[in-house]
């Protein structure tokens, strides 16, 4: 007579699984988070840097016993600096990402009419279509002056 055996095993690894979570929760992560407001905190980071490290250059030369009063001045200009920089920050990083999007749009156009510009050069179709929108263009613009 004939037993079999039968063994569940499991059709995916624990570890595989628990990678698979992490990776997800990582691209959610990222999903949630604003670049706007990302670019702003690290160049708003790097502005309080450099003024403490100002600030810390100007306590040294007159601190001479005055420690505890040194710190308490250098931790008001960094939350000051914080305070009163946060909002210029995030503007300008609103600013530099909007200005790198258009820059963007214009090397990708650019791109794209070199392209239809060589295949103009080569095929006389293409470039009676460009001369006749061209015409069109031109005939409309004479006809917004009269």
């Amino acid at each position: 007579m004939t037993s079999f055996a039968h063994v569940d095993y499991p059709t995916q690894h624990p570890g595989i699984v628990r990678a698979e979570r992490v990776a997800e929760s990582v691209k959610q992560l990222a999903s949630r988070l604003d670049g706007t407001r990302a670019v702003a905190s690290l160049l708003l980071a790097a502005i309080v840097s450099a003024v403490l490290v100002v600030a810390n250059q100007v306590i040294d030369t007159w601190t001479e016993g005055h420690l505890l009063a040194a710190w308490i001045l250098m931790w008001t200009v960094a939350f000051a600096a914080l305070a009163l920089l946060a909002t210029p920050a995030k503007r300008t990083a609103a600013r530099l990402r909007t200005g790198l999007k258009a820059w963007r749009a214009a090397r990708h156009q650019a791109a794209q009419d070199e392209k239809l510009w060589n295949v103009a050069l080569t095929d006389a179709r293409v470039m009676a279509d460009i001369s006749r929108a061209m015409s069109a263009d031109a005939a409309r613009d004479v006809r917004s002056y009269y």
